[in-house]
């Protein structure tokens, strides 16, 4: 089951709210208006980018901060990813050209690099890194404090003041648009075999 391959405290279930719905979350967005909002914890109105939107309803079965952790590392990743995509039609790093063929790009240049042996590397540092995440998670989950994705990364201090809540917005925004982005991106290079830029240039 599920819960043999998660931390401790991270599948509890949310407990649904009660009572009337107030005038405040009668004001809230909701995504699906004939589903209305869900009455679970998650969609207080507290958490940035809330816009109703859990049709399936998972944040009833799921810690809401197991959920948002989750949502917020994967918006990260597909950010760094979609970058990635379009940055491959755009340059090539000095030296890449003598271990990969300039047109090896996507999914291709991901089959090469594990036939050429190299991903052992990003294994390992991905690997290190989620080490440190899981480890913040379950100590959040144990009472830390800490909120979900908060690993007190900010060199430029761009987190701090009043523009924060915004950052917060943006940040989630701008995910959730890099998870469909990177997803068709992907399905359009298994399609035609062409990156982003190049397919919008090609005739």
């Amino acid at each position: 089951s599920a819960s043999a391959f998660a931390p401790s405290g991270v599948l509890p279930t949310a407990p649904r709210r009660a009572g009337a719905v107030s005038a405040m979350k009668m004001q809230l967005p909701t995504a699906i208006p004939p589903l209305g909002r869900p009455e679970t914890d998650m969609f207080d109105g507290s958490v940035p980018g809330d816009a109703g939107f859990d049709p399936l309803t998972i944040s009833a079965w799921l810690d809401s901060r197991w959920l948002r952790e989750a949502e917020i590392k994967h918006c990260r990743v597909a950010m760094l990813a979609a970058a990635g995509c379009i940055a491959q039609d755009i340059f090539q790093f000095p030296g890449a050209a003598t271990v990969y063929k300039a047109s090896t790009k996507m999914t291709a240049l991901h089959d090469a690099a594990v036939k050429a042996g190299s991903m052992g590397q990003m294994l390992f540092w991905i690997g290190f890194v989620e080490a440190i995440s899981t480890a913040a998670t379950i100590q959040m989950l144990q009472g830390s404090g800490r909120a979900p994705g908060d690993f007190g990364f900010d060199p430029l201090g761009l987190g701090k003041g009043p523009g924060r809540a915004r950052m917060e917005l943006s940040e989630i925004k701008n995910g959730r648009l890099a998870m469909i982005g990177f997803s068709g991106m992907v399905h359009h290079y298994f399609i035609t075999g062409k990156g982003p830029i190049e397919l919008l240039t090609s005739r």
